[in-house]
């Protein structure tokens, strides 16, 4: 059986057809082209390495010699510049953090600063998650006296001791701390540049105090504001008690995370792990651990770079920019953590 529609009906039909036109073709039209729901318009990326300056690409040497020796707790890794291979080269100590025995956690890093004509020599110091803890710091040490008794024998690159400089993350961070206080105790060089990045201490066996760090000392400490394991209390006290060394040649630095684009760059815990060709090795690390260390064993070493990593200056607090133009959240400094 049909059915007449009224003329009411009809006109109220067609309005609302209009109406569904007018909305599909309009803001229907934005919804449908949204890159936030429907992803159609890629997100900004993060800014890629630089070419030149602190955290570049700008590499003096194009191959690494890599050396292992020992074993266990006092296991240890030499990594030298070739490709040119030069006749001396400054020593860095690189300590890894927590469980991170073997190099492969930071092996981007690594070869960064090896590449820029640096050696390092990263010490195992545990053997398993518990074991080798405890004297963590005494294992490290005995690992670089080693390794710069045998790079002075002749059959590697030389180590040059007046541009010495200590790096490390987590509790490797705790350890450089104590290595820097221990240095002319342990007959190791005095550093000239220290860089402790998001540091715990053990409050059971390794020190509280810094104050005995040389007054010589650059130093920087490097914090994550969304590290949730080692927090700043352990970064607080290393820079607050090293207090021989004069403010314009100590900064307290807090990463920040910013989700601007994707992949997001976030300031936690695991910032500074960087395997290679992993999506972990970002502006996090290119714009501040690696530039900040780089300018500050330029400036320690050869006297150059200081704006890049002391003094909270534009250049030692800029993060690069996303990919459109949106600057990266800027590094916070302070002398007051």
């Amino acid at each position: 059986m049909k059915k007449n529609l009224s003329t009411r009906t009809l006109r109220f039909l067609l309005v609302c057809l209009l109406i569904g036109t007018v909305l599909l073709s309009s803001s229907g039209h934005a919804v449908l082209n949204s890159p936030i729901i429907f992803g159609m318009d890629e997100p900004p990326t993060p800014p890629q390495q630089p070419t030149e300056g602190p955290g570049g690409s700008n590499y003096s040497h194009d191959s690494i010699r890599q050396s292992r020796y020992g074993f266990g707790v006092r296991q240890f890794w030499i990594f030298e510049p070739s490709d040119p291979t030069p006749e001396s080269a400054p020593l860095i100590v690189f300590n890894h953090g927590w469980a991170a025995f073997f190099p492969l956690y930071y092996k981007a890093w690594i070869d960064h600063l090896v590449k820029r004509g640096n050696i390092v020599v990263y010490p195992r110091y545990q053997l398993g998650l518990v074991l080798g803890t405890r004297s963590a710091t005494q294992n490290a040490i005995h690992a670089v006296q080693k390794a710069i008794t045998i790079l002075q024998n002749g059959d590697h690159v030389t180590p040059d001791l007046e541009k010495f400089a200590i790096l490390g993350h987590s509790l490797g961070g705790g350890i450089t701390a104590e290595m820097a206080v221990l240095a002319e105790e342990q007959d190791l060089p005095i550093p000239r540049a220290v860089m402790p990045v998001q540091p715990f201490i053990r409050l059971d066996t390794m020190m509280n105090d810094f104050h005995d760090i040389p007054a010589s000392t650059l130093l920087l400490v490097v914090v994550g504001e969304n590290d949730t394991i080692a927090g700043n209390s352990s970064g607080k006290t290393i820079f607050t008690t090293a207090d021989q060394i004069p403010l314009d040649r100590k900064d307290f630095i807090i990463q920040r995370t910013d989700r601007h684009g994707k992949p997001a760059l976030v300031a936690d815990h695991v910032a500074p792990l960087c395997i290679p060709g992993s999506s972990n090795v970002d502006a996090m690390d290119y714009f501040s651990t690696w530039k900040l260390f780089d300018a500050l064993t330029d400036y320690a070493f050869y006297g150059a770079e200081q704006e890049y990593c002391l003094g909270n200056t534009p250049e030692q607090r800029f993060m690069g920019y996303w990919s459109d133009d949106v600057p990266v959240e800027e590094l916070l400094v302070t002398d007051t953590p």
